[in-house]
């Protein structure tokens, strides 16, 4: 069994290969996702102001074996450090001007629900088992051993409905939300 809130050293770091240019000014489609809040999430119906989606491929459980050769994929290990980093700097994002924060893989909503708990995550997780926003916007993937598509990890900052800033490729993961952090504060919205 790996600690999955402790990452490797020599993790390969992912390269930007493209996959993700074509999304900043793109409308977020009208896409009703399940939350472990118990509700559903339209990401096109946000709101006013920022809000931060992290997408990452799977969250593991310490009682889980992660697939064959997990921390050899660039990106793919550090979920749950990223999500311990979105909980760590939640209330600083918030003062930043992100008005809501949500993480979102193709896991179940009850596996996420238990990470929220195991976690003591202070935002809902969303799920998108069929990939239906990968769909929509041709967000990249990958697949692993036992997983024939995974999300890429990456991260958007929507505003007014409208992708407005794209983190791709995300490394480290375990100092993310700190970079978001550091790209709100540097990016202001007027008014």
């Amino acid at each position: 069994m790996t600690n999955p809130q402790q990452l490797p050293a020599d993790l390969p770091v992912p390269v930007d290969d493209g996959a993700a240019d074509h999304l900043p000014g793109t409308l977020v489609p009208a896409l009703p996702l399940s939350s472990t809040a118990g509700d559903r999430v339209d990401l096109s119906r946000l709101g006013s102001g920022r809000s931060i989606l992290y997408v990452y491929p799977m969250t593991g459980r310490p009682d889980v074996d992660l697939p064959e050769g997990w921390d050899r994929i660039p990106g793919a290990r550090g979920c749950t450090t990223e999500a311990c980093d979105f909980r760590d700097h939640f209330q600083e994002l918030r003062a930043a001007g992100a008005v809501h924060v949500y993480g979102l893989s193709s896991q179940s909503t009850a596996y996420q629900t238990e990470v929220v708990d195991r976690l003591s995550l202070p935002f809902p997780m969303l799920s998108d088992e069929s990939f239906a926003l990968q769909e929509a916007l041709g967000l990249p993937v990958f697949s692993a051993p036992g997983h024939d598509r995974l999300y890429s990890r990456l991260t958007l900052v929507i505003a007014d409905g409208v992708i407005e800033h794209v983190f791709y490729p995300v490394f480290p993961p375990n100092r993310h939300a700190g970079q978001v952090l550091d790209w709100l504060t540097s990016h202001p919205r007027a008014g």
